[in-house]
C-alpha cells in the first residue's frame, strides 16, 4: 500500500507579499509549487493538499463591505468567506495541478472537497479574539464600525499600520469527511482539502452544525487531517528551506533532525515567533507525538532531495 502525505502550501505558494494578487499571479505561483509535487508522486506517495487563505479572504471581506456600502447586497458571515476562498483556491489549484499531471503524462484525478472543520464552542478564544482579518482602519473609522455593530472587534496592528478586525483562532477538535478523504486518498487520487484551516463549524445542542465567526489555523488543521487520515508524512512548505534558531542572529544555526522533544524546548525558549515559524512548530509537534510518522518542513523547491528541510521525529 501506498504511503500517504498531507502537504500543507503556506502563503507564498499562492501570493506574494509585495504583489497585487492578480489571478495571473496567483496560477504562476501555484503551477510552480505544485510542479514540484511530482517528486514526492515518483517516491509512492498518495498526497493530500491543505493551503491557507489569508490574503484571499480578506480580499473578499473587502468585496463584502463593497457591495454592502455601494450596493446594499447583504454581508455574508466569516464561515461563507472561508468557504468561497476554498472553492476558489482549490479550482485554481486543482486545475493547475491536472496540467502538470497531464504535461507529465500522469493518470490521476484531483478533486477538491470543500471541508468544514468542528470546534469547541467552549474555546477559550471566542473569549479572548486575536486572528487579524481584512482591511487596515483608522483609529476613528474602527470606532464607527465597532459602533454599528457591537460584534465587531478591532485591535491596532503591531506594526503600527492601522487597526483591523480581530476574530478567534479555536483549536480544530474534528475533520468532517475524513473518512472520504481517506478513502479518496487511498485510492490514489490528489485530494484538496481543508483550505484556510477549514470552515468553522460548531455542533449545537441538537447536534446540529453550525458556522460561526472565526478562522481556525491552517498548520494545525492539516495536522490533525495528517493524523485523522493516517499520514505517514507531513509536509509544510514555506518560505525557507530549513527551521533556524537564533533566526537572523549572531550564532544562527540551520535545524535538519530533531526530535519533539528537542522542538518542545526550543520553542519554549522563544525561538520561533508566533506570527510566523511558531504555529507551523506545534502543528509538527502535534503530529508526531499523536503518532505520525514526521513532519518536514522545508520549501517545495526542495522536496527533491530525501533529506530535505528541518524533520521532526518522535
Amino acid at each position: 500500500m501506498k504511503k500517504i502525505a498531507v502537504v500543507a502550501f503556506g502563503g507564498n505558494a499562492l501570493l506574494r507579499g509585495n504583489e497585487m494578487g492578480t489571478i495571473q499571479q496567483q496560477e504562476q505561483h501555484t503551477y510552480d509549487t505544485c510542479i514540484h509535487l511530482l517528486n514526492l508522486l515518483k517516491d509512492d506517495y498518495n498526497i493530500v493538499i491543505t493551503h491557507g487563505n489569508g490574503p484571499q479572504v480578506g480580499n473578499i471581506l473587502l468585496r463584502n463591505e463593497a457591495g454592502y456600502n455601494e450596493y446594499k447586497i447583504p454581508r455574508m458571515p466569516l464561515d461563507i468567506c472561508v468557504a468561497d476562498s476554498q472553492g476558489g483556491i482549490g479550482y485554481m489549484i486543482e486545475r493547475q495541478l491536472k496540467n502538470i499531471l497531464v504535461e507529465n503524462k500522469i493518470r490521476k484525478n484531483v478533486i477538491t472537497l470543500i471541508t468544514q472543520v468542528v470546534v469547541d464552542i467552549e474555546d477559550p478564544a471566542f473569549k479572548e479574539p486575536t486572528k487579524p482579518v481584512g482591511a487596515f482602519y483608522l483609529k476613528e473609522e474602527a470606532e464607527l464600525l465597532s459602533k454599528s455593530n457591537p460584534n465587531l472587534i478591532f485591535k491596532q496592528d503591531a506594526g503600527k499600520r492601522g487597526w483591523r478586525r480581530v476574530v478567534p483562532s479555536p483549536d480544530p477538535k474534528e475533520i468532517l469527511n475524513k473518512r472520504i478523504i481517506k478513502d479518496l486518498t487511498k485510492r490514489g487520487n490528489i485530494v484538496i482539502a481543508a483550505g484556510g484551516g477549514g470552515v468553522p463549524v460548531y455542533r449545537d445542542k441538537n447536534k446540529n452544525l453550525r458556522g460561526i465567526e472565526a478562522v481556525i489555523d491552517k498548520d494545525l488543521a492539516s495536522s490533525l487531517l495528517a493524523r485523522e487520515i493516517g499520514a505517514g508524512a507531513f509536509f509544510i512548505l514555506t518560505d525557507v528551506p530549513n527551521v533556524y534558531i537564533n533566526f537572523k542572529k549572531p550564532g544562527h544555526k540551520k535545524l535538519e533532525k530533531i526530535t519533539v522533544a528537542e522542538a518542545e524546548e526550543y520553542y519554549s525558549k522563544g525561538e520561533f515567533a508566533a506570527g510566523s515559524m511558531g504555529p507551523k512548530i506545534l502543528a509538527a509537534i502535534d503530529f508526531v507525538k499523536n503518532g505520525g510518522g514526521q513532519t518536514i518542513i522545508t520549501e517545495s523547491t526542495m522536496l527533491s532531495d530525501p533529506n530535505c528541510g528541518t524533520r521532526i521525529v518522535a
